[in-house]
């Protein structure tokens, strides 16, 4: 049997569904919203390349490596798309990436919610005993974001890879470890419940 398997997850703030085909159109429009597929630093695919994006991430799960999922607001317009990637089975860590969301809902609670809920849900119900973080150490939101949840700097892999431009690209990776969650899961629902 496969692991990890489909999940929904569901918080006050987002809904995370297994990705499926039939989510490309509102996929198309979340990514649209905010042109992300321009930011040199990261690969976010265009609303012309949904389609291919989605076969190759639902690809990938067939191979046990990937656990992609829609995100879809309080409202249930879709607004992004996340995942457990490198997933390991027999040391029991994924890292959650391959995220993004529509520009109308960054900086808003909604990150918030589905790290808490991927976090929750790679520690409580898959026993994880490490979760990562990576991405580009120019990157400065999303390393922002990532340290905004508490996880740790692990260090930089310099020359890590080739980005889509040709660049060479410096990895930011951050863990959080089982040990660390229930502090960690304290402070991202202080985090939710506090005024905003």
């Amino acid at each position: 049997m496969p692991w990890p398997v489909p999940v929904t997850l569901s918080g006050p703030h987002a809904r995370l569904a297994p990705l499926a085909p039939e989510h490309a159109p509102g996929l198309r429009e979340a990514a649209a919203d905010g042109e992300l597929w321009r930011l040199w630093y990261t690969a976010v695919p265009s609303p012309e390349g949904m389609d291919a994006e989605i076969a190759r991430r639902l690809a990938l799960q067939a191979t046990g490596s990937m656990l992609p999922w829609t995100v879809f607001d309080a409202q249930g317009r879709i607004v992004g798309m996340t995942t457990y990637m490198n997933i390991d089975a027999v040391h029991k860590r994924v890292e959650i990436g391959s995220t993004w969301y529509a520009g109308r809902t960054q900086r808003t609670a909604l990150n918030t919610d589905c790290k808490r809920m991927l976090l929750g849900h790679a520690f409580e119900q898959l026993d994880c005993i490490a979760v990562e973080f990576r991405t580009h150490r120019l990157n400065t939101q999303s390393r922002r974001a990532i340290e905004r949840l508490g996880a740790q700097l692990d260090g930089i892999l310099r020359s890590h890879q080739r980005s889509p431009n040709g660049s060479l690209r410096d990895t930011a990776v951050y863990s959080i470890t089982g040990a660390e969650w229930p502090t960690i899961r304290a402070h991202l629902e202080w985090q939710l419940e506090r005024p905003r």
